[in-house]
């Protein structure tokens, strides 16, 4: 019989190259993605300019975009693409991370992260209690809503590029979809 595999913990995912793929873990499986692509980029450029300028204008916390870690536990660690931070909670970002969950987690979609957003990312942010989650699809310029509930991220609205996105964690930002995707 096989021993079990040792899990990779916080610190060893530090000792890892800087080598343009995304290093994360959950429970101790190290994740891997590739760099992000040009239009990648553009949507969550768009997308932080929107929401970091409201939050500083109305000193509401923090926003933080990749790469920086999110330790949720010594075992997992993920590097949201974009997350915000209410100013009440600060205390939860260190020196060289996130330790907790942010108040909202935003991932733009890609072929390379689909499944891993989706699926793996999304049970860990329920789990351990990010309060809202979006998913941007640049593909059918959607933008996808989910609010906790217990500790599963449930699905409250999808806007569509004809659509503003809204938050309560952000009262009065309104963000027109189609501009995200130009």
């Amino acid at each position: 019989m096989k021993p079990a595999a040792a899990k990779m913990n916080y610190d060893q995912l530090r000792l890892l190259p800087d080598d343009r793929q995304r290093h994360e873990l959950v429970d101790g499986e190290l994740l891997m993605t590739p760099a992000p692509k040009p239009k990648h980029q553009r949507v969550l450029n768009e997308l932080n300019l929107a929401l970091s300028a409201y939050v500083k204008e109305h000193r509401l916390g923090e926003v933080y975009i990749a790469p920086i870690d999110v330790v949720f536990e010594d075992h997992t660690v993920l590097e949201p693409d974009i997350l915000f931070v209410r100013r009440e909670r600060a205390g939860i970002v260190g020196e060289e991370a996130i330790h907790g969950a942010p108040d909202l987690v935003v991932e733009v979609l890609s072929p390379s992260t689909f499944y891993n957003d989706l699926r793996i990312k999304m049970n860990v942010y329920g789990q351990f209690g990010v309060e809202e989650y979006w998913i941007v699809d640049p593909e059918t310029e959607a933008i996808a809503q989910y609010r906790l509930a217990g500790n599963k991220l449930e699905l409250v609205r999808e806007f569509t590029s004809e659509e503003t996105l809204e938050s309560p964690l952000f009262p009065g930002l309104r963000i027109p979809v189609k501009g995200i995707f130009q």
